[in-house]
């Protein structure tokens, strides 16, 4: 898992018909702190509703299928919770 900020939202109008109905976030890797930066953005299917600012946790390769309960859904990152604080 990693930590990561909400960025932005992509829209797509075309996609996989098991990502229909998804809503696709643009995602910021986070420092274990949460609050660097840290790589380049990418995008997650988002599982739980977050916003853009929210920090989330995400999960990636067959995690992230696993977190949409859907093995057969082409996805390599899902954000399956949103942080409310980090204590380090």
């Amino acid at each position: 898992m990693l930590i990561a900020k909400v960025i932005g939202t992509l829209v797509a109008t075309r996609k996989h018909e098991r990502l229909l109905g998804s809503k696709i976030q643009i995602i910021q890797p986070l420092d274990h702190r949460g609050i660097e930066p840290k790589g380049d953005p990418f995008v997650a299917v988002d599982a739980v509703g977050a916003g853009v600012g929210e920090r989330v946790f995400v999960v990636q390769g067959s995690g992230a299928r696993q977190g949409l309960d859907d093995n057969e859904c082409p996805v390599d990152a899902t954000i399956v919770g949103i942080i409310d604080d980090i204590n380090c």
